[in-house]
């Protein structure tokens, strides 16, 4: 058990232990020192007095000085089931309570190096010659020094005790936090391959079977197109989870350079307008080139995925016989993109969610999982631009509109690099 411990104190971070016993060493005026299980001082001995600091001066706390040898056998005593110890060292209380983390032990916190009742010119002569300090500077200091009261230490006691549990109990919901954040990446490597895979394989299969069939039934061939349909809507549903947890965790990254926007914009368009023609929408892009002339440094395949989540939730959204309009603006750093639409607006008082995550839509032709404008407004923000949405109100249509900040000339022809 005690080897376990050691290994696990090993482990820890004790810099996180340096201010607060620094401070309240500074408060108490005691002497402060933290020690794994195995007796070995990580940090102080923190001195707090000017008593303290002469005693410093000797070999008191030397690895092998008495001091030491004190504070280690409190180590050792804190070891068992007890929850505090205490020696005396010619009048000096040193006190010492356990440090706990996720039920075990790993270490001590040992204080104090104080006398409880006023000692006397004698006393500090004898301790002087055992640490070979001159025995009236050492006098000069400790009758300036008020005795720490049993009652004062004991309140120090508690203050350090509630300070220690804090601190613990921080650790184990870190240490949680992590363990929660393994159990997600497992979660996510497991989705990407026990569901994308087969979700692919399926896909595959249905496409060669309608390509390959001869003279099907009529109604297996429809049979088919909506199982298509609905294997690249649940294929879809899963990549957006995966975005939308590499969102949650700060995972998801962008590897960014200077690319023409028309490209890319063009690229997207010609994915998905057809979409827009088959319900018999008005679609535009202005200007004619797509917006050739403005170069931004991005990431050109999430850059698509941002403009393909705003064109077809505009093409969603719009009713047959609506119009859709792609306008791209130069701005005085940078470029605007607006999707705007003629379809069932937003009220004023959704406005504010739209980009929320799990966010739906309660008109009937609305699907999917209520996270593209969530992912979106983060691939946008790692572009270090801004995304917003306006809308007369419900029936008048909608507008999302994406800033990019232009990039800059002395980038062009650069390696990619990772997003921030």
């Amino acid at each position: 058990m005690i080897r376990i411990a050691q290994s696990f104190s090993k482990q820890l971070d004790w810099s996180e232990w340096q201010a607060p016993l620094l401070q309240f060493c500074q408060a108490s005026g005691m002497v402060v020192s933290a020690y794994d299980i195995g007796g070995g001082r990580q940090i102080g001995p923190m001195l707090g007095s000017q008593t303290a600091r002469l005693l410093g001066t000797s070999c008191l706390w030397n690895e092998d000085g008495p001091g030491s040898a004190v504070e280690q056998r409190i180590v050792a005593a804190l070891n068992g089931p007890v929850d505090y110890a205490e020696e005396e060292f010619h009048g000096m209380r040193v006190c010492g309570l356990p440090l706990t983390r996720a039920g075990q032990r790993y270490g001590a916190v040992v204080f104090g190096w104080r006398w409880s009742d006023f000692s006397s010119p004698m006393a500090c002569e004898r301790l002087a010659r055992l640490l070979k300090l001159p025995g009236q500077a050492l006098w000069n200091e400790v009758r300036l020094e008020a005795p720490l009261a049993a009652g004062r230490l004991a309140t120090f006691r508690a203050l350090l005790r509630t300070l220690a549990d804090s601190l613990d109990r921080q650790r184990d919901t870190i240490d949680e936090l992590q363990r929660v954040s393994q159990t997600r990446d497992l979660f996510l490597a497991t989705v990407s391959h026990e569901m994308r895979t087969p979700l692919s394989a399926l896909a595959l299969r249905i496409d060669l079977l309608l390509k390959t069939m001869q003279d099907p039934p009529p109604a297996l061939t429809a049979a088919l197109t909506a199982m298509r349909v609905h294997v690249r809507q649940e294929a879809a549903m899963v990549e957006d989870l995966i975005d939308a947890a590499r969102t949650l965790t700060g995972t998801m990254s962008i590897e960014r350079i200077p690319v023409s926007l028309g490209r890319i914009v063009r690229e997207a368009v010609s994915t998905i307008e057809a979409k827009a023609h088959d319900k018999r929408i008005a679609f535009k892009v202005t200007p004619a080139d797509f917006g050739d002339r403005f170069q931004v440094l991005a990431d050109p395949r999430r850059l698509q995925q941002v403009l393909w989540n705003l064109i077809l939730n505009a093409i969603k959204f719009t009713d047959e016989g609506g119009a859709i309009e792609v306008l791209i603006t130069g701005a005085a750093d940078g470029v605007r993109i607006r999707v705007n639409d003629s379809g069932h607006g937003i009220a004023a008082h959704d406005l504010p969610h739209v980009f929320g995550a799990f966010t739906l839509q309660t008109h009937a032709n609305s699907s999917g999982l209520g996270l593209g404008l969530y992912i979106v407004r983060r691939i946008v923000e790692l572009h270090e631009g801004s995304i917003s949405v306006e809308s007369a109100g419900p029936g008048r249509g909608s507008s999302f509109i994406v800033f990019l900040p232009q990039a800059d000339p002395t980038h062009a022809g650069s390696p990619p690099s990772p997003g921030s």
